[in-house]
């Protein structure tokens, strides 16, 4: 992963239900909320277009975002909240994860959030590397 890398992707040894079932497990492991899931594959098949399977799972831990909304001025990183996982399979027929590099945009934040949103990318990608390695 370079520090200019935005997205960060990796393979799953897993299909893509199997691939959300445990992410969204070991997350709950860690406190994590599963606010939603949306299941993009069928949502745009409802109008008229089909593609590959793609899921986002949503998670949140009030310990972060508690930190991040309290002030005023911080809830602007509201936008990026919650954090999401993206499992989604290619025309390889492999499947994917990827999720948002947060510790890349933490150095443009208000100082009095960054550590909230450091400790929340550290902690989400302890849930990925958990389920894919």
């Amino acid at each position: 992963m370079t520090a200019n890398q935005m997205i960060i992707e990796q393979l799953s040894p897993f299909n893509v239900p199997v691939t959300v079932e445990k992410l969204i497990a070991a997350a709950t492991e860690r406190e994590w909320q599963n606010p939603a899931l949306h299941n993009l594959q069928q949502s745009l098949a409802k109008a008229g277009k089909e593609v590959r399977p793609v899921q986002v799972i949503e998670i949140c831990k009030p310990e972060y975002s508690g930190r991040m909304l309290e002030l005023s001025d911080e809830r602007v990183v509201s936008v990026m909240m919650p954090c999401r996982i993206s499992v989604y399979e290619k025309a390889d027929g492999k499947t994917y994860v990827a999720l948002l590099n947060m510790e890349a945009m933490a150095g443009g934040l208000p100082s009095t959030i960054a550590s909230a949103v450091q400790g929340a990318s550290d902690e989400t990608f302890a849930i990925v590397k958990s389920v894919i390695g």
